[in-house]
């Protein structure tokens, strides 16, 4: 497989998910920060909706490093 292509495929498994999330999280900040406002037992749901999704960056991650160690060995 060319390495090009692979190096190509792993940029946009992270580089896409990576988008999103910031995204999403440009949504969910400030929601959080104006709920936490109101009712400031929510922080652990606060939190957790921000962290849930960094997960997609993680998934992108993985693809990535199987991309480019599929493509190593199949030389």
């Amino acid at each position: 497989m060319d390495p090009v292509l692979m190096g190509l495929g792993a940029a946009l498994a992270i580089g896409i998910p990576a988008l999103a999330t910031g995204w999403a999280q440009s949504r969910i900040g400030p929601a959080a920060a104006a709920s936490l406002a109101e009712k400031p037992e929510l922080s652990t749901t606060a939190i957790v909706l921000i962290a849930i999704p960094e997960t997609m960056v993680i998934l992108g991650f993985v693809v990535a490093v199987m991309i480019l160690l599929r493509g190593g060995g199949a030389g």
